[in-house]
């Protein structure tokens, strides 16, 4: 089956959504060995190509494909706009999605010379610098946009739990969700990779013209300095994680003009960037 973007949006509910995933039995390793049935995260293989030449197979949770597509585009730098999306075809099989996307002249050169590039210098001592800038590129530096509103993440963690409908069921999924400038939740994307959920979330606010400079993007996995490439990428002003983030990822962010934050469980939240003030004399001195 093959769907262009406006069938896509057309057939939502079949193709677009998240379908529920599917129950399986087991047994209760017990005396009473009894059968039970609980429902499980499913999980496909998308393949990826560009102008007909082949990119990337990923394993994915099905759904939100579209959304997918969008962001892994915009984050990993392949295009540096929607406009140059110019369509997308999806066939759909039983354990496997295959994309097609077409892209405009500039996007598809740049994107081959990236490739020519890396395979050009695969069997040489220079194969190690050419990785070095892929996992430390380059980004635009973002305008810094104020931090929330503590109030804002009141209740977050419980308000999350909530938006993920899918985990809920099944668990085994990250979430990254986007809350508006008033801290209300208003997109959730799940999925088995925090990348991919990440991705999701970074298309679906393109689809919706979301501004990226308000609000605030918010991640149930840990912080990797992956998803700060993609949120800078994507323009968003402020990433707020459920887990710590390192060291290396709170210096990109604060580089990068990144608020980054960190929601801990039973204490108040955490803004890492931008850098504080240096630390008074005063706390340095035992009581």
């Amino acid at each position: 089956m093959t769907c262009t973007l406006t069938q896509l949006s057309e057939l939502a509910d079949t193709n677009v959504a998240a379908p529920n995933p599917d129950e399986y039995g087991y047994v209760e390793m017990d005396q009473q060995q009894n059968i039970a049935y609980k429902p499980l995260a499913s999980e496909t293989a998308l393949s990826i190509s560009y102008n007909g030449l082949n990119h990337a197979v990923m394993m994915v949770t099905p759904g939100n494909i579209e959304d997918f597509i969008r962001g892994f585009s915009l984050s990993s730098g392949i295009v540096q706009s929607m406009s140059e999306i110019r369509d997308i075809q999806l066939r759909t099989g039983q354990d496997a999605h295959n994309a097609e996307v077409e892209l405009s002249s500039r996007a598809f050169w740049a994107l081959k010379t990236q490739r020519r590039t890396l395979a050009g210098t695969s069997g040489c001592g220079i194969c190690g610098v050419e990785a070095l800038e892929q996992a430390l590129p380059q980004l635009e530096v973002l305008t810094p946009v104020a931090a929330p509103d503590p109030r804002q993440f009141i209740n977050l963690r419980q308000r999350i739990a909530e938006a993920q409908v899918l985990a809920s069921q099944s668990g085994a999924l990250h979430a990254a969700l986007y809350a508006n400038s008033a801290g209300e939740i208003t997109l959730c994307r799940e999925d088995i990779g925090r990348h991919n959920a990440l991705d999701k979330l970074i298309g679906a606010m393109l689809h919706q013209k979301i501004d990226p400079q308000t609000g605030f993007v918010v991640m149930t996995s840990r912080c990797s300095l992956e998803l700060i490439h993609k949120t800078v990428r994507a323009k968003v002003a402020t990433l707020v994680t459920l887990s710590a983030p390192t060291a290396l990822t709170v210096q990109w962010a604060r580089q990068h003009n990144l608020n980054l934050i960190h929601l801990p469980k039973h204490s108040a939240p955490r803004l890492y960037s931008p850098a504080p003030g240096p630390r008074s004399t005063s706390s340095l001195v035992p009581a």
